[in-house]
């Protein structure tokens, strides 16, 4: 057996025990080999800015929830607009669903924060969900192959050639961000959008903030297709002159579940 095989199986069968004792153990494996270092032109942002290293540039997304609530069109403008944007199938079985950007209710989103007597809208309107793109992301610890990775500019990222389905990073995420390919997506794609992959059965995908429209100087596309209400915005978290800081500063939001420690890059207004 050689050596790159002893040692992915090495990461991999620690993995494993990430689940039941912490991610530790993964952390130290993966710091003391080389297996951690990005082999792809892709996954050279993954050693990138995290808790505790200062970058130019953190990318977050702020969404208000009241928007979405009195247009129930917005989510199904964002929805289809970024599972078009890439390549996103639609099964015909729920239980096989891929989803990178859904509609939820409030109590699903934010379970952290139960309320027995919600408000009319809380209790039966829905606001958009979707990966948070943590400053400090579990998936991306466990991933034993680097498929899961992250860029210097905040945005965690998937190498969907890297991945070999063993959803250590589904079971690591605490939001349900991450779907599994169990078939073929490629026959279930409605319209084939040539300039984004598709992927094959047994991959993991998920939102990734367009990074292929931001290194290019645009826009989500989600957040494109509500641009006329602001119901999405997007920016640069470390910029204080940045229209998103400037929201945050003036608006009350929340994100989901913060303590847990993953310094998401989502934030909602409330």
């Amino acid at each position: 057996m050689d050596t790159n095989r002893r040692n992915f199986l090495k990461v991999a069968g620690l993995s494993t025990l990430a689940g039941l004792s912490g991610t530790a153990v993964v952390d130290r494996l993966v710091t003391g080999s080389g297996i951690a270092q990005a082999s792809s032109g892709e996954s050279q942002g993954a050693a990138g800015a995290g808790p505790g290293k200062p970058s130019a540039v953190r990318y977050g997304m702020v969404i208000d929830i009241k928007k979405f609530y009195q247009d129930p069109g917005l989510g199904e403008k964002a929805v289809h607009a970024c599972h078009q944007k890439h390549n996103v199938p639609k099964f015909p079985d729920k239980r096989d669903e891929i989803k990178w950007i859904w509609m939820t209710k409030f109590e699903n989103a934010f379970p952290e924060n139960p309320n027995l007597y919600q408000d009319e809208e809380s209790a039966t309107k829905r606001l958009p969900i979707m990966c948070n793109h943590c400053d400090n992301p579990p998936c991306v610890r466990v991933c034993p192959t680097k498929a899961t990775f992250r860029y210097e500019d905040g945005i965690v990222g998937m190498d969907y050639h890297r991945c070999i389905g063993c959803r250590f990073c589904m079971a690591a995420c605490p939001y349900g961000s991450r779907s599994f390919n169990w078939r073929d997506p490629r026959p279930f794609i409605e319209h084939i959008n040539p300039d984004y992959p598709s992927r094959t059965r047994g991959v993991v995908e998920k939102c990734n903030f367009c990074v292929e429209l931001v290194q290019a100087g645009k826009m989500p596309a989600c957040v494109e297709a509500v641009a006329d209400c602001k119901a999405l915005v997007f920016g640069n978290l470390n910029d204080p002159n940045s229209e998103i800081r400037k929201i945050l500063k003036e608006q009350r939001t929340i994100q989901r579940n913060p303590s847990l420690g993953t310094l998401p890059s989502v934030f909602y207004i409330v």
